[in-house]
């Protein structure tokens, strides 16, 4: 029995393991944090973008709307007699950073997938899986419904899972198990979207369901490790501009380790149930070679 445990502990942490220092590995590939700051640059753009037309109206909008609540004006009246003064004021950008952050850090998966995975996927199967048959079993709308699918039942896992929050060993759990269920989901697909059939992804995400979701989850954890750099910029004010997008592009090479570390473990998954379900080929028997030219024996023994 305790071999048995330990044979199905190697079989199942082996390829997990591989595949991390693997992926490890592919990280410190210029292309690769060519590739993690590409997503970067677009969400950069847009949240730019969205700070120039709609950050002075939110912050305006989200103030009066902790001025008008009469429940709160005793607490500032409260803080005020404390020497804490106009604390809507400064209340109300740290809420509108909380508020998108979501956003933001899902609006990283969604570029991740879409701009990132194919590439990584790409590269890991050219250079450790050159001959591994392409069945495309998954086209780009197949995986962009797939990642918004799974993208809106995240949100809104965390939208539910929000009031419990308020437990705080529950807040350090909670949002990395829903990363890391998204990110089991979306980047497991994709890793096997060009390369396994339908049944063949189907039957690989059955059998190596606990390792996938094991992937996940430590790569959800980790993607919440950069939140500290997220709450630096919030207090520090000056370095704001400077920390989040740093967070951002940790939370982008986060997801680009996690995609090649899926890449790694799904084809190689692959590669081995294509080897097992191939049949094996019989041994060639080398013909029996007959002499045209011998002379027939007689029933004596002697030729003729």
């Amino acid at each position: 029995m305790p071999n048995s445990a330990q044979h199905y502990t190697s079989a199942t942490m082996g390829p997990m393991i591989d595949s991390f220092w693997r992926a490890v590995g592919y990280c410190l590939m210029p292309r690769i944090i060519a590739l993690s700051l590409l997503p970067l640059v677009l969400i950069g753009a847009v949240a730019g973008l969205g700070w120039y037309l709609f950050w002075t109206p939110a912050v305006a909008w989200t103030q009066s709307l902790l001025d008008g609540m009469a429940w709160l004006g005793t607490v500032w009246g409260w803080l005020a007699h404390l020497g804490v003064s106009d604390v809507p004021s400064m209340l109300a950008p740290l809420l509108l950073v909380m508020a998108t952050t979501p956003i933001v850090v899902f609006a990283c998966v969604l570029a991740v997938a879409a701009l990132m995975v194919p590439a990584v996927v790409d590269l890991v199967a050219k250079r450790r899986f050159p001959e591994l048959r392409r069945l495309k079993g998954a086209g780009l709308v197949g995986s962009l419904w797939w990642s918004l699918s799974s993208t809106v039942l995240a949100l809104l896992a965390l939208v539910l899972s929000m009031p419990l929050w308020l437990v705080p060993p529950l807040v350090l759990i909670l949002p990395p198990l829903i990363w890391g269920w998204l990110t089991y989901r979306v980047m497991a697909f994709d890793a096997l979207s060009e390369h396994a059939s339908r049944q063949e992804r189907r039957a690989l995400f059955e059998q190596h369901r606990g390792s996938l979701l094991v992937i996940g989850v430590f790569c959800g954890f980790l993607g919440a490790a950069p939140g500290i750099v997220f709450a630096s910029g919030v207090v520090f004010a000056a370095a704001f501009f400077i920390l989040i997008p740093v967070a951002i592009w940790i939370y982008t090479l986060v997801f680009a380790f996690s995609s090649l570390w899926f890449a790694h473990f799904c084809l190689a998954a692959l590669q081995q149930m294509r080897g097992q379900q191939a049949p094996a080929m019989p041994p060639v028997k080398a013909p029996d070679v007959i002499d045209v030219q011998a002379k027939p024996l007689l029933p004596g023994g002697d030729a003729s």
